[in-house]
């Protein structure tokens, strides 16, 4: 009897037929409770159902009547994975090797614990093990892939990409992983045909590449949203598991969820730390929901300061992370991380809050229908944009984004020599990422630079590899090496005083300077922008907006390249914008966090108000808040008050809504 009903669950498993065999395996144990084979595939159903507290559950009482078994230990290790028990993971793994040293699976899934612990060189050792024993193992290349790109060895990244591919031509996202690891170190081998390799295989609904990486790749909003769906739905598609959102009731504040893994000494960190601190707390309640890694710097210490809660939820899933945020009743979760490095984009499937906000840290759409809004303005989002969203847009009346007017700028004086760079001539500068430095956006550096003579171009060197690639890039473009010079990293406030020893600042297409540009204009140095059609190529643009300087945004590439040369040959035309923007800094809005903070709030507001009005998300547009009459000083960095509109939430129902 016992076997027959084991044979039925067992055929029903391999079907994937979950629920019917997991119902059958108990009945099993029910006449047999002892029963080792039921449990550990009991174990192993929790597995590939996503319950991972089950799995160990059933694995824990299997390994109660037969600890010898490796693949009870190796599954119980990825159900631990899954629930971020990483360090427990590993010690299952290890049982499971101690007994099967061969088994390849707990080689690899070690490895993927390790790295998750930021333990990469033991995570590549983990890999090698797995590979010497099955060499054609396309995930543990895959994965080595990753770790090597973590520890920036992006040359061996590629070549351990390259094998996965081989092995597997359609593996998911590999193709355009490759791609952006070759940006990386500016190789552009055969860049413009594997970039369309890359569209055509998009526009065939193909699973090739991450969203963030191909937001330096191309501008078409088109392809961006297609990208986004594709990777939502693929790696965190809606899940229900957590049942349908209860109504919150209309509250005296309020509840801000604030969700990152930057809260730390960060870029995103350096723009919204203000932002927190400014929050009206009689009208909101902040919680801050901390996922990155464990830190104890300066900045974090402020951010904590600033929430009424800071939760550190590193150890805790996203379905337990979303249980909590429901717990706690939150209004509005709002996401700082979208698609970046080490997001947890799943917590946001589970519907964490009735309202689900996309902000700052994803230069895009994040193409699910579970997050209903994202924090814009009408130079990032023009309305007939607006199709190429999944989320309705919010528009703030000046820039989308945040500064923390206490960002130091160190007093240190560096000079030209200290920083490698030349005693005389002009100098362009930008300090964005590598990998957004494409064939077309260098090719118009080195047209400038042959147009102004004994200029030359500073660059932030991430990689040793990247800066050789780029002086062979350009003398192969006719400029002289030696007039591309790049500079090291360093703390931010002599990162900030370093800029002043630059000229102009000449931006990236597709993908702008964001925190970048903010940094240069905060430091006094103009930066020069070409407008896209994207969202990521448009921030800079939306910068100079609010702080008034339009006259250095261009739309064409041609238009940029003139106005970069008029610019470094006409000094008086350039020290009048470098004034207007000495003025403009502390006197126009886009410094001016506490005016933010008041525009955000309002936007929360009517996101609340629509809620509670049983109306669906809508876009929304906040009213310029109006500066009372203040008589300080600008050069006191005094933030004035701003009065708020008898209207604060007008306009509400003034667009035609669904």
């Amino acid at each position: 009897m016992v076997n027959t009903l084991f044979d039925q669950a067992y055929a029903l498993h391999k079907e994937g037929r979950f629920p019917q065999a997991h119902a059958i395996y108990q009945q099993v144990l029910a006449a047999e409770p002892q029963h080792f084979d039921a449990l550990r595939l009991l174990g192993a159903i929790g597995v590939q159902t996503h319950d991972p507290q089950q799995a160990i559950i059933w694995l824990d009482k299997a390994i109660a009547v037969n600890p010898q078994n490796s693949d009870i230990h190796g599954n119980r290790g990825m159900a631990l994975a899954a629930l971020t028990r990483h360090a427990e993971a590993i010690e299952s793994y290890d049982r499971a090797l101690a007994l099967e040293p061969e088994y390849v699976e707990s080689w690899n899934n070690r490895g993927i614990a390790l790295d998750a612990l930021k333990q990469h060189e033991a995570a590549l050792q983990s890999y090698d093990r797995a590979l010497a024993l099955q060499p054609h193992y396309m995930e543990a290349w895959s994965n080595r892939a990753a770790t090597c790109q973590r520890l920036k060895h992006y040359s061996e990244a590629i070549a351990n990409f390259d094998r996965a591919i081989a092995l597997d031509p359609h593996h998911p996202f590999a193709h355009g992983v490759r791609l952006h690891l070759k940006a990386h170190i500016c190789d552009w081998d055969n860049y413009a045909e594997e970039t369309q390799a890359l569209i055509q295989k998009i526009e065939r609904s193909e699973i090739v590449v991450q969203s963030f990486p191909f937001l330096a790749m191309q501008d078409s909003l088109a392809l961006q949203h297609r990208v986004a769906s594709a990777w939502s739905q693929t790696e965190h598609p809606f899940n229900a598991e957590l049942g349908a959102m209860v109504q919150h009731k209309p509250a005296k504040k309020i509840r801000i969820g604030y969700f990152s893994t930057d809260f730390r000494n960060h870029a995103v960190a350096q723009l919204v730390a203000e932002l927190f601190e400014n929050h009206d707390k009689s009208r909101f309640e902040l919680i801050a929901f901390a996922f990155g890694p464990e830190s104890h710097d300066a900045m974090r210490q402020r951010l904590i300061k600033a929430f009424e809660q800071f939760i550190d939820v590193r150890n805790h899933t996203d379905k337990e992370v979303a249980q909590l945020a429901r717990h706690l009743g939150i209004d509005i979760a709002v996401d700082l991380n979208g698609f970046t490095t080490d997001s947890r984009f799943g917590i946001f499937a589970y519907r964490a809050a009735p309202i689900q906000v996309n902000y700052i840290g994803y230069p895009g759409t994040v193409g699910a229908n579970y997050i209903d809004y994202i924090v814009a303005d009408n130079t990032l989002i023009p309305e007939s944009a607006q199709s190429f969203y999944s989320e309705k847009v919010v528009y703030l009346p000046h820039s989308y984004q945040v500064n923390d007017r206490k960002r130091e700028i160190s007093d240190k004086t560096f000079t030209r020599e200290a920083l490698g760079l030349p005693a005389s001539g002009f100098i362009f500068c930008c300090f964005n990422n590598n990998y957004k430095i494409t064939p077309t956006t260098f090719d118009g550096w080195m047209r400038i630079l042959h147009q102004v003579p004994n200029s030359v171009l500073w660059l932030l060197e991430d990689n040793a590899t990247a800066a050789a690639n780029l002086r062979k890039e350009a003398k192969a473009r006719g400029i002289e090496p030696h007039r591309l010079v790049f500079a090291g990293r360093m703390p931010l406030p002599e990162h900030l005083a370093r800029h002043r020893v630059a000229d102009l600042f000449i931006d990236s297409l597709p993908y702008n300077a964001h925190t970048t540009a903010s940094d240069a204009l905060w430091a006094g140095l103009p930066v020069l922008t070409c407008m896209g059609e994207s969202f990521a190529s448009r921030v800079a643009g939306s910068l100079l907006n609010a702080i008034e300087l339009p006259e250095l945004i261009t739309t064409t590439q041609a238009e940029f390249e003139v106005r970069a040369v008029e610019l470094a040959l006409n000094h008086n035309q350039l020290k009048m914008i470098r004034d207007k923007l000495d003025k403009n800094r502390l006197t126009t809005p886009l410094f001016d966090s506490e005016l933010f903070t008041r525009h955000l709030e309002n936007a929360y507001e009517q996101m609340m108000q629509r809620y509670h009005a049983s109306l669906p998300p809508y876009h929304i547009t906040v009213n310029t808040l109006v500066k009372k009459q203040d008589t300080e000083k600008p050069t006191e960095r005094k933030i004035g008050l701003w009065n708020n509109l008898t209207n604060r939430i007008s306009g509400i129902f003034s667009s035609s809504a669904p």
